[in-house]
């Protein structure tokens, strides 16, 4: 029997620009089939909730130019379960926002909030953590972040570092690490304090509004309203308005085979990978001398790829990209590039 009081927020409206050129403005990674599985990342997200949250109290936010998409690949939800940015500016207004609609509904409600390009490996694990989380937020004034122990010094994750004193099994969280240089990482994995941030949180809906109020209070009066004004709030994630300021920050420690698919590196470290240790995405490949390398080509497509190493080549409708895996600030300057150069035609 599940709680009609615990609510998910699905974080959809991404552009996924880190993925280009399979991720595109018009249609990004969260609404894309990365794995051949027939499903979106979208829908494995949304699949994953609804086994622990009722189906009618899982919310969508996304960009205006996707509503369609989201109602075409989640036949299940409504309209009414749509929250709609008519600008984008990041997590936080959207956030505030939909929290603001679930109070109304249900001033009981405890909220988790995810987003829609994870890969979680251990399904039954991940299930039991969120219901942990969602009892734990349910009795106390917290809010709650979910914790990976990290398996390397990744550089492209943030960090929490855990404080001694804990509630049950929640520790309090004593700081937030944007993406470490690489030996900061290092010094991270090793000394067992700190742990990566999910972007998985938990709350009850009075406490994350009782923390807009506080610490972004000027969000407030423009999203508590029938009719959003998205235009004129800040452009601020959650993390930085809200998690990095408050004092009642708590850490769920965790292990679910989680992955956060943000860049091409994390979904090759998430992938499958042959004897040279390459990963072959669904495409039709002939490899020679390549290694640590990364394909992925349309269904019909052949490639033919000679002498890389830590290379990603991926092609697209209009544009094939071919760089270093590993240079996610790269992929952004091409994008801008490209931008600058041709207009919105390849982006």
């Amino acid at each position: 029997m599940m709680n009609n009081n615990y609510y998910c927020i699905i974080m959809a409206g991404g552009m996924g620009r880190r993925f280009w050129p399979y991720s595109r403005k018009a249609l990004p990674k969260q609404f894309l089939d990365f794995f051949g599985t027939g499903q979106t990342l979208l829908q494995q997200t949304f699949d994953r909730y609804k086994k622990i949250i009722p189906t009618n109290n899982i919310y969508i936010t996304t960009h205006k130019d996707y509503k369609q998409i989201v109602l075409d690949l989640l036949p299940e939800i409504t309209e009414g379960q749509l929250i709609i940015e008519e600008e984008r500016r990041n997590t936080a207004p959207s956030i505030a926002y939909a929290s603001h609609i679930i109070q109304k509904i249900n001033p009981d409600a405890t909220i988790v909030v995810a987003p829609s390009d994870h890969l979680i490996l251990k399904v039954e694990e991940f299930k039991e953590a969120i219901l942990k989380g969602l009892e734990f937020a349910s009795k106390n004034d917290k809010l709650v972040t979910l914790g990976i122990k990290p398996k390397r010094p990744e550089t492209g994750y943030g960090y929490i570092q855990i404080d001694e004193e804990k509630k049950g099994d929640f520790y309090k969280v004593k700081t937030f690490i944007e993406k470490p240089a690489r030996e900061f990482a290092e010094i991270f994995v090793q000394s067992n304090e700190f742990y990566w941030n999910s972007g998985i949180f938990v709350w009850h809906v009075n406490t994350i509004l009782k923390a807009f109020h506080e610490m972004m209070s000027e969000i407030c009066p423009r999203v508590e309203c029938d009719v959003p004004d998205f235009t004129s709030c800040p452009n601020i994630s959650i993390d930085y308005s809200i998690m990095e300021k408050a004092d009642n920050v708590y850490v769920q420690l965790c292990d679910f085979g989680w992955a956060d698919l943000g860049t091409w590196d994390a979904l090759y470290d998430a992938s499958p990978k042959d004897t040279n240790h390459n990963v072959i995405i669904n495409s039709n490949t002939v490899l020679y001398n390549c290694k640590d390398s990364i394909i992925l080509v349309p269904e019909g497509q052949l490639a033919v790829v000679q002498d890389l190493d830590g290379y990603l080549v991926a092609s697209r409708d209009n544009v094939l990209l071919i760089c270093k895996k590993d240079d996610h600030d790269a992929i952004r300057k091409f994008v801008n590039d490209v931008e600058m150069k041709f207009g919105e035609k390849y982006s």
